[in-house]
């Protein structure tokens, strides 16, 4: 079998850098490109190893120590919880690269002999990784982004319709939700009806007026006892606006007015 280590140096370039810029964008670091080109050649030198006769533990802790070392050479090293992220950052990314290749080797039934996947000549394996793979990992960049700032404007809650009446939600932070009461100016959150459990006809409601690109009326709400928000505090000058209508936004049953976390 013929091995071209020239273009396995070449790839493992590539992927080890799609790899460290991943790590960057994910976890914001704004690295240097050259400090990453460097530490994208410390990875790549690491196929050499393989050409080493050494057991598997000790092909294992080789390639975690030059992982380390691409970390710190890339993105410097702060403490070790900041290194250990990165880490865990560049192996979840790893290991999503590397099922994208062995799906593309059972796809057209390569030969493999250990890591390396060979075919006669130069594969179109390689084409397809090196104009796949950034495009896997941008996908999954985004996709991770827009997952942690939805999290991120996710809280648990203990909403208090009486002294005694408790309901647990998840509620989403929806900065497009002004809606307030006219009269004392409380901030609205918004439930469905669905989600409530609860005959609200025995609750102190009131009606406030609103008003929606398609739509306007009077919107019937509970006045709480209180409200406990995970991570903020306690809440007690607000109204829970009464929907009709499903939440339509997955793991969410409750949509909360952006003052209520800023202490208004």
């Amino acid at each position: 079998m013929t091995l071209y280590l020239d273009l396995i140096f070449l790839l493992n370039f590539g992927f080890d850098f799609l790899l460290l810029l991943t790590v960057s964008w994910l976890l914001r670091r704004n690295a240097k490109i050259r400090k990453m080109v460097l530490g994208a050649i410390i990875g790549a030198l690491s196929i050499f190893v393989l050409f080493i006769k050494i057991n598997s533990l000790q092909l294992f802790f080789i390639k975690v120590i030059i992982s380390f070392i691409m970390i710190i050479v890339s993105f410097g090293y702060k403490n070790f919880k900041y290194t250990l992220k990165n880490l865990l950052f560049l192996y979840i990314s790893s290991i999503l690269l590397g099922g994208f290749l062995y799906y593309l080797n059972v796809e057209f039934a390569y030969k493999q002999e250990g890591i390396v996947f060979y075919h006669h000549g130069l594969s179109v394996n390689y084409f397809l990784l090196v104009i796949l793979s950034p495009i896997i990992l941008y996908t999954y960049v985004r996709q991770g982004k827009e997952l942690k700032n939805h999290y991120n404007n996710c809280y648990e809650l203990e909403l208090y319709l009486t002294k005694t009446k408790k309901i647990l939600l998840t509620g989403f932070l929806d900065t497009g939700n002004k809606l307030k009461d006219p009269y004392f100016q409380r901030p609205v959150i918004l439930i469905s009806k669905n989600d409530l459990n609860y005959n609200i006809d025995k609750l102190k409601t009131v009606l406030i007026p609103y008003s929606t690109v398609n739509d306007q009326g009077l919107l019937k709400c509970i006045i709480p006892h209180k409200i406990i928000i995970k991570g903020v505090g306690v809440k007690t000058k607000f109204l829970v606006g009464v929907m009709n209508d499903k939440i339509e936004m997955e793991g969410v049953n409750c949509i909360l007015h952006y003052q209520l976390l800023e202490g208004g």
